[in-house]
């Protein structure tokens, strides 16, 4: 089933945007891990729609667990999760059934299930299935806290307004417990202030805007990972695209490297005060031949614009085959970008607990 991952910790992940409810199967989660439900909460909500910058599609969010939780501490059994979809407009969808979107799954699910897909609100390929990652991305998230293992996570980028970057060589305790807190979580308070305007006019104009999402794993010791398909970038680079509309994906210096020459590439191996074996710099991004080095883990996921916007596209009738004008109606994000900061720390999370040798 494509939408499972995982060997050491499965996930499944089951419903459509319109469905009764969403959710996820996790399967390996052991007996005793204490669950506390304002936390994750916390972090659903930071995913969820709030404000004038999300989709006015407003839904709770609230996890519900069905099996492998009791009393709020897991059980050994396979955990069953929950979240009704309260908040649905289906009919918002009725003249686009058979007249795709530019840039949505419409037409390429469409092709593969032969007409019978679910176009309300893209279905399983929408969005809206990613609470129901980040429900199992918390799972995973305390399993790594239990090991000292910190993942946070910002928005790098909106449109071409950048933010200021992580540090990429030790944590900022007091920096990375700020943005775990915020919904819009950026850096620099300016470049926050120009991202919402741009957003906003976007809005305005019926458009959309991109963006990135940069993400850092702190406290990850050396010696996790495995060669070619075991290795970090390939389980990191799974889950992460797996989040609709990540086009791009970059770890440490990434598309910069293309530009390096040897020497100004490489990291340097030094020991810090207490012996460890570190480098002076990290465009690695903490990973070599697919295993960790010690140093903070670092990427950047590129998000496409919200293909769904109110300003007239070009597509086809999939019956006629004729070309036409296409209106979308309905209640979507002028920018998906801040919502997923969330989901990418989901999403890593998933991978590391998978990675080869890390030890529940």
């Amino acid at each position: 089933m494509s939408a499972t991952f995982g060997n050491q910790i499965r996930v499944t992940l089951f419903g459509q945007s319109h469905a009764p409810a969403i959710g996820a199967i996790v399967d390996g989660i052991p007996a005793g891990v204490r669950i506390d439900e304002e936390k994750l909460q916390a972090f659903m909500d930071r995913r969820r729609a709030m404000g004038e910058l999300a989709t006015q599609r407003h839904e709770g969010d609230k996890v519900i667990f069905k099996s492998g939780v009791v009393d709020s501490v897991t059980c050994g059994a396979p955990i069953c999760m929950m979240i009704e979809n309260s908040d649905t407009r289906s009919k918002d969808y009725s003249n686009i059934s058979l007249t795709p979107r530019p840039s949505h799954s419409d037409y390429s699910a469409f092709v593969k299930y032969g007409g019978h897909n679910d176009i309300r609100g893209g279905g399983q390929f929408s969005g809206r299935l990613t609470a129901a990652m980040c429900a199992a991305g918390f799972l995973c998230l305390e399993l790594l806290r239990k090991k000292g293992i910190t993942i946070v996570s910002h928005v790098s980028r909106i449109g071409d307004i950048s933010d200021v970057s992580l540090d990429t060589l030790a944590p900022d305790p007091e920096l990375n417990e700020q943005l775990k807190h915020s919904a819009f979580p950026v850096i620099d308070t300016d470049a926050k202030q120009r991202m919402t305007d741009a957003i906003l006019l976007k809005k305005q104009q019926g458009d959309s805007l991109g963006g990135a999402i940069e993400c850092a794993v702190y406290g990850l010791p050396a010696g996790l990972g495995s060669d070619f398909f075991g290795g970090l970038e390939a389980l990191i680079a799974q889950t992460v695209f797996s989040v609709p509309a990540v086009k791009g994906l970059e770890f440490g210096a990434g598309f910069e490297f293309a530009a390096m020459s040897g020497s100004e590439a490489n990291d340097d191996f030094a020991t810090d005060a207490q012996d460890n074996i570190i480098t002076s710099t990290n465009n690695c991004g903490g990973i070599l031949g697919g295993i960790s080095s010690g140093m903070p883990l670092t990427f950047t996921a590129a998000f496409k614009p919200t293909p769904s916007i109110a300003l007239p596209q070009k597509s086809v009738k999939l019956r006629e085959k004729e070309e036409t004008e296409l209106i979308i109606n309905g209640r979507h994000d002028p920018c998906i970008v801040p919502r997923a900061a969330a989901v990418v720390e989901a999403a890593a999370a998933m991978a590391l607990v998978n990675a080869d040798g890390f030890i529940l």
